[in-house]
């Protein structure tokens, strides 16, 4: 099973750099998309419908326009939630969760931590709630893959200038915790997996800096996913030369 994640900013902006086309070309299994901006009624038809996808959406009620996730599925799962049950969160439109029987599939845009870092403890108090509700699953025996725009770097060597980033959110000392906490609990980073030294490997790039021209980015992109699925993970990667976004897919083939 071919798994792609990828912040498109923006569905619409997308489609007109051929995203449609893009998906076509992939022959992925399941795409998650994240921050789609585009409200239930105004996501086009031509990504609604297309040929051998199921599509799932989660779009923002509170503001409109804004965050959005988006999964586009070859295979239909067994249930589809889109809430962790906590108001403030939901109401963002940042979560989708596929129950595929065999294990449990989460498309997260996770919040970013604002101007000044004034929405840093809404951001930690989301990841708190993910990890609450996944752990949960976990003890009931469900493998887990959460997949999406993380919104931050974890180690030095997942951005470029890590220095001169120490104070801005997405490489916050208390935000790198959370992720050290995953990995406390089991969690595996499955594109470390297969590039456990590799520097210089982001999936976000700065546009207003030019920064993807010089390769001045970030790796928050990731599939991160419980020791019961290690045994099917079968490969991870980024796609830095697939454009149309200041973010660039990431996949991972697991046989589950």
């Amino acid at each position: 099973m071919k798994i792609l994640s990828w912040n498109v900013n923006g569905i619409r902006a997308a489609l007109n750099k051929g995203f449609a086309d893009w998906v076509k070309q992939t022959k992925a299994d399941v795409i998650c998309i994240q921050e789609t901006k585009a409200d239930l009624s105004k996501i086009p038809d031509t990504i609604r419908n297309l040929d051998h996808y199921n599509t799932f959406w989660h779009s923002c009620t509170s503001r409109s326009g804004y965050s959005g996730v988006g999964i586009l599925s070859r295979i239909k799962p067994e249930s589809v939630n889109e809430k962790l049950g906590i108001e403030e969160f939901d109401v963002e439109g940042r979560v989708l969760e596929l129950d595929f029987g065999s294990f449990i599939l989460y498309n997260i845009y996770f919040p970013n931590g604002g101007a000044e870092n004034k929405r840093v403890p809404f951001k930690l108090r989301f990841y708190d709630a993910v990890l609450h509700r996944s752990a949960k699953q976990r003890r009931n025996g469900k493998g887990i893959v959460i997949c999406g725009d993380y919104n931050i770097a974890h180690k030095e060597i997942d951005l470029a200038r890590p220095k001169e980033n120490i104070k801005t959110t997405g490489f916050l000392p208390e935000e790198r915790a959370k992720l050290d906490e995953m990995v406390n609990d089991g969690w595996i980073d499955s594109f470390r997996e297969y590039h456990p030294d590799e520097p210089q490997q982001y999936s976000y790039w700065d546009t207003f800096t030019r920064a993807r021209e010089r390769n001045v980015g970030w790796r928050i992109d990731y599939h991160w996913i419980t020791p019961e699925m290690r045994p099917a993970l079968k490969n991870a990667w980024i796609s830095p030369e697939v454009m149309g976004s200041d973010h660039c897919p990431v996949g991972i083939v697991i046989n589950p």
